[in-house]
């Protein structure tokens, strides 16, 4: 390989296509800042060797830095691959970035059925909740609503033979402009309740 075919994004920062050290011609080391995740990718006009894709790995920097000053091989974990037919993927690394040194993720070419294999032998990834996702809605309704109700009904009156409690249409105005704008500035106020 002439030059690194891989571009890696960490989310928040600069995009890189320089390894920080390439071990061996198909291994490349990248040192990331702290972030929780990144992209990887084939950079637009490089191809892999035939019958291979691309391992990810990531370690934190940390451990990555205490292992080989001990001559050790660092802790790499396998994320994922990227090759042929999938040029790009997205990993979450947030756990492996510990205090403010960040990780290193380390990507190898190998052969494109060992690769599939480790990804084969990944968890799967945490079904979504959509009960949660229901229930905080619910709540956030909620919330809503009594921020209203409680603006509002100092705006209450009665009118007409049988007393209907009624409210001006220009409170609910005067909340709406209120609740936005406090939205605006602080959008976790309802959770304060």
């Amino acid at each position: 390989m002439a030059s690194p075919p891989f571009g890696v994004i960490p989310v928040g920062q600069a995009f890189i296509t320089t390894p920080s050290s390439a071990p061996s011609e198909t291994s490349f080391l990248y040192s990331i800042g702290k972030c929780e995740s990144i992209v990887v990718c084939l950079i637009p006009g490089t191809t892999l060797p035939a019958q291979t894709a691309a391992a990810v790995y990531a370690t934190s920097a940390t451990d990555f830095a205490s292992t080989s000053a001990a001559g050790q091989a660092p802790n790499f974990t396998f994320l994922g691959g990227i090759g042929p037919g999938q040029e790009s993927a997205m990993f979450d690394v947030v756990s492996y970035a510990t205090g403010a040194d960040g990780i290193v993720v380390g990507i190898s070419v190998e052969a494109a059925d060992v690769v599939a294999a480790k990804i084969q032998q990944l968890p799967p990834p945490p079904a979504k909740s959509t009960t949660t996702n229901r229930e905080a809605t619910i709540s956030l309704a909620q919330a809503i609503i009594s921020n209203a109700f409680d603006f509002i009904a100092s705006f209450s009156g009665s009118v007409g033979p049988g007393g209907v409690e009624v409210v001006p249409l220009k409170a609910f105005e005067n909340w709406w402009k209120k609740f936005e704008s406090r939205v605006r500035s602080d959008p976790s106020f309802l959770e304060k309740k």
